[in-house]
């Protein structure tokens, strides 16, 4: 069978679109997006990218800080490998135009929680916007690159799927709902990427943009990828508490540039009380933590995260973004302090890849936040999200390119069957179920948990999981009902994940088991 195309890339963010331009010089890449192009993760990331590029900051460095931050679980030839590969990938940025903030001949460098150094490099506090507009540029001026969206995934195509059917997991290219025809289109190549993004809204408060339902961790767990660490669900100290605005984001950066998270009520200064050393520059699950006991013994809505003491012209121009929205919103940063919450943030676990981007599935690749690649053990350290995208990404493309000759010719592939459902005509099921998932995960499975929490929230899962299942094979797909389905999944590995680990490690805090084992061990699960 003829493929239109040599390689399938699931996702247009920064590690799909990177992908995507280190194939296309050789091969035809035809790069899926479920909603708009510029619509994920990557265009949401207000901090920046982690990278040495200091003459006082050395790679070791770097590689301390993401290991304290991942507990000790991290893979560390990983991490030495994607620290080292950092400044490579700035210079390629800077190749593409992404206008970073410059001092003289020198980057700005920025500084985040966790990082004992300035390494971040930024544009303002909208990096991850000009980063995806530099990358989709890129990949609209290059004539191998179809760039398709508005469809939505939702099962990856192996030998069970050939008109000869085989029991081969290789895997073949990927089902899709188009959003314009409203039918399934079976895409099919030599060789398929994932790079879909994180599980985020599997939880009723996120920082994710509204697609990140973890479809990719969802399609390769079903098409037999073991997936890795799924417990360890970063939770965001500062997200915006508004009544009228959900999931805006308060970089990082906030902090490390001298905002002080103050008691609302007392003017209290409480990370003094949880970590005095680092405060205010704790990694991300300490500080989280912290909110969260603060919310809870003093019954508040909400923390003060406050900036005003810096002077107003550096708050104007250090964050823009943030100054300007929020001053629309009636809160002036430069005078007042920003009410925020934690919100789940960065899914750190996901399908296991090896240092080529390989998955368990001959002609699967995967990169970003859908895969667990050792980096960032058992909490992300900021800023190094973004990273990992461009390096993985670009290891997929090197690893495909290099096999190119020795990947088979798909076989014929079934066309989807419709054959035997109907229109539904009971979507209040689809908004039931997703608004019960997402309630009982934040609070069963969230920032603090224990045993008993959590074996309440399998119960769930496991009840409404034949619900579901009866209604996915009832009826015609749509995007929600697919959206649903992956939730569903990704909330069951999550919660397995948490019951298995005996521990507190990082991300994973339960009340029940509050020390952290001498040995780290990641919690794998296998299809």
């Amino acid at each position: 069978m003829q493929a239109a195309h040599d390689v399938i890339v699931i996702g247009s963010g920064a590690a799909g679109l990177t992908a995507a331009l280190a194939l296309a010089e050789t091969r035809r890449v035809l790069v899926l997006a479920k909603g708009a192009l510029d619509s994920g993760s990557t265009a949401w990331a207000q901090g920046g990218v982690a990278a040495v590029l200091d003459a006082g900051d050395t790679f070791e460095n770097h590689v301390r800080d993401t290991m304290v931050a991942g507990a000790g679980l991290n893979d560390r030839e990983i991490v030495e490998w994607v620290v080292e590969q950092a400044p490579r990938s700035i210079a390629r940025l800077r190749d593409l135009g992404v206008p970073f903030n410059a001092e003289g001949a020198n980057l700005h460098l920025t500084r985040e929680g966790g990082h004992s150094h300035r390494r971040i490099v930024h544009v303002n506090d909208a990096t991850g916007w000009a980063i995806q507009d530099a990358l989709l540029r890129a990949a609209r001026a290059q004539p191998n690159i179809t760039l398709a969206q508005g469809q939505t995934c939702i099962d990856l195509i192996t030998g069970r799927h050939a008109q000869r059917f085989s029991g081969e997991g290789r895997v073949w290219g990927v089902y899709a709902l188009a959003a314009e025809s409203g039918r399934v289109e079976a895409h099919v190549a030599p060789a398929t990427v994932l790079a879909t993004g994180g599980a985020g809204r599997v939880y009723q408060f996120s920082t994710a943009p509204r697609g990140a339902t973890g479809d990719g961790i969802a399609m390769g767990w079903r098409a037999g990828c073991r997936v890795s660490n799924m417990e360890m669900m970063q939770f965001h100290p500062t997200c915006l508490y508004h009544l009228e605005v959900k999931n805006f984001l308060i970089t990082e950066a906030v902090r490390g540039e001298g905002g002080r998270l103050l008691h609302p009520v007392t003017g209290h200064r409480f990370m003094a009380d949880y970590d005095p050393e680092r405060l205010e520059l704790a990694p991300r699950d300490v500080v989280a933590r912290a909110i969260d006991d603060q919310i809870k013994r003093f019954g508040l809505d909400f923390v003060h995260l406050d900036i005003s003491h810096r002077p107003a012209a550096f708050i104007r121009a250090h964050f823009p973004t943030i100054h300007d929205r929020l001053l629309g919103l009636g809160i002036d940063i430069t005078r007042q302090p920003i009410p925020v919450v934690p919100a789940q943030h960065y899914t750190c676990g996901g399908v296991v890849v090896d240092r080529d981007a390989r998955t368990d599935l001959p002609g699967l690749w995967a990169a970003g936040e859908c895969t667990e690649s050792g980096l960032h053990g058992a909490n992300r350290l900021a800023s190094n999200s973004l990273l990992e995208c461009f390096v993985f990404g670009e290891a997929a493309a090197r690893d495909i390119a290099a096999h190119w000759g020795t990947l088979p010719a798909p076989p014929p592939i079934r066309p989807w069957d419709e054959s035997r459902v109907t229109d539904s005509d009971e979507e209040v099921v689809i908004k039931q179920n997703w608004t019960e998932i997402r309630r009982f995960m934040w609070n069963y499975v969230g920032i603090v948990r224990t045993t008993k929490r959590l074996e309440r929230a399998a119960n769930r899962i496991r009840l409404l999981g034949q619900e579901i299942e009866d209604y996915y094979g009832s009826f015609r797909v749509t995007t929600d009902l697919i959206e649903l389905r992956n939730l569903h999944q990704c909330a069951d590995l999550i919660v397995r994940s948490a019951l298995r680990r005996r521990e507190s490690r990082g991300l994973h805090f339960v009340r029940d088991w509050p020390l952290t084992d001498a040995e780290p061990r990641d919690t794998v699960l296998v299809p």
